[in-house]
């Protein structure tokens, strides 16, 4: 295991179980880089998988008919995908998942995934504990929502933007939105989300021009989002 995985895994609900386990996971796996903008798994696929993000940044999304997406997971190294699905019978995936920046992912075989937690305990509690992280962290996002703070909410809306725009800026992640908009759409006065954008910018995360947000730092600027009481980090 090179240092990247390593450190995904320590981040990860996989981080308990003993090595022996994790090379039997782990056997068969796929480490795949994946290009900002591309999306791996879309709403609909019915196709079990398991992975785990090793590096960048990928973003869980669902589609309205009119075309409007809303981001429900923010997905940074350590985050495992697709648990869900070695459960579930008749599996569709209720979201799509797309790289923010060029990322890669160990794509591990969900039929060895599934067995391994039939006689092993250990990888049962595992996958337990990922599940259960899973549905509180869906009902901190719907009450992160309400209680999250104006900079927090500034943050989650320019990094849905920029992820709706992904590709169109020569490899920058832009939000294009004025600061009236991005009032509007957060719900606060435009002195407000100003000192917020100013804040952000002053931290390194964003730079601004006139109409335009360019998210230089996507993982710092999806933190910016989770450090709140009610949100989760993964």
């Amino acid at each position: 295991m090179d240092v990247a995985l390593q450190t995904a895994v320590r981040r990860s609900r996989l981080r308990s179980l003993p090595p022996v386990v994790l090379d039997e996971l782990f056997a068969g796996a796929v480490r795949a880089r994946v290009a900002a903008g591309a999306v791996t798994h879309s709403e609909g696929d019915r196709a079990p998988h398991v992975e785990l993000v090793v590096t960048g940044l990928v973003r869980v999304f669902v589609r309205s008919p009119e075309g409007r997406t809303v981001t429900v997971r923010y997905c940074r190294p350590g985050a495992l995908l697709g648990v869900m699905s070695l459960y579930s019978d008749h599996f569709t995936m209720p979201a799509s998942t797309q790289a923010l920046v060029d990322s890669s992912v160990l794509r591990m075989r969900p039929e060895r995934a599934g067995a391994l937690a039939a006689r092993d305990g250990r990888m049962t509690q595992a996958w337990a504990e990922e599940l259960s992280d899973r549905a509180a962290g869906f009902l901190r996002e719907i009450a992160g929502y309400a209680f999250t703070t104006v900079r927090q909410r500034v943050a989650r809306h320019v990094l849905d933007l920029a992820a709706a725009n992904i590709g169109a800026d020569r490899g920058q992640l832009v939000a294009r939105v004025s600061q009236q908009a991005l009032a509007d759409a957060v719900g606060t006065a435009r002195e407000v989300v100003v000192r917020s954008l100013r804040d952000l910018r002053e931290a390194g995360v964003v730079s601004t021009e006139r109409d335009r947000v360019i998210v230089l730092d996507p993982v710092r600027l999806a933190q910016e989002h989770d450090e709140n009481p009610g949100q989760s980090g993964t």
